[in-house]
């Protein structure tokens, strides 16, 4: 696709062969999954990463597809998504290829991105939870705690001055990356704006 270099090295014999090596070693444990990374692309699965996660299903059904974006994950928010495939059999006779284990969570809006390529029609994605313990939800919520006597505490001008300079020229740079984006996608092709775009923070998000 032009967005990156992958090899094809997915052996069912292998993976069959490992697991029933590793039980011998007192490792019961079964793989459930896979994960790899879109750096600056967004969670979704390509056609190579549907045809490693088929070789993955069909060791154990329930295998999941997870996809990070460490570059838009800089952010704060952690950009994470988990995949399953579709049937196509399934969708052909009407059923729904979902299968809801938990009401936990809620529905996050897919990206475009997403949508384009096969989201809802050959996977789908997975809630995705955190499980803390009650301590760690304690302290999770006291890190960034405020006390009531912030609100009477001054900054000193100086530096609240540069923390406003500061981000006036975040907003410039990011307003000029943004019309430079607007003008490349009316003069570039798809394949050379998506090569463009490795490793470019988006600046329409």
């Amino acid at each position: 696709s032009g967005t990156g270099v992958s090899v094809e090295a997915v052996d069912h014999v292998f993976q069959t062969n490992m697991l029933d090596m590793l039980k011998q070693t007192g490792r019961p444990e079964m793989v459930v999954g896979w994960y790899h990374s879109h750096p600056g692309f967004g969670c979704w699965l390509s056609g190579v990463d549907i045809n490693t996660q088929q070789s993955f299903e069909a060791l154990n059904p329930r295998a999941v597809a997870v996809v990070i974006d460490p570059i838009q994950s800089v952010k704060g928010k952690v950009v994470i998504d988990a995949f399953r495939l579709i049937n196509p059999q399934t969708m052909m006779l009407g059923q729904e290829p979902r299968q809801t284990t938990s009401n936990v969570g809620h529905l996050n809006k897919p990206s475009i991105q997403a949508l384009i390529h096969g989201l809802n029609r050959h996977y789908y994605s997975i809630a995705i939870n955190y499980r803390k313990n009650e301590l760690e939800e304690k302290m999770l919520l006291n890190l960034h705690k405020k006390k009531w006597t912030d609100g009477l505490i001054l900054k000193k001008f100086d530096a609240h001055s540069e923390t406003n300079e500061q981000t006036v020229q975040e907003m410039l740079s990011l307003a000029i990356k943004y019309n430079k984006a607007v003008q490349e996608e009316d003069e570039l092709s798809p394949e050379k704006l998506a090569i463009a775009n490795v490793g470019r923070q988006d600046a329409k998000k």
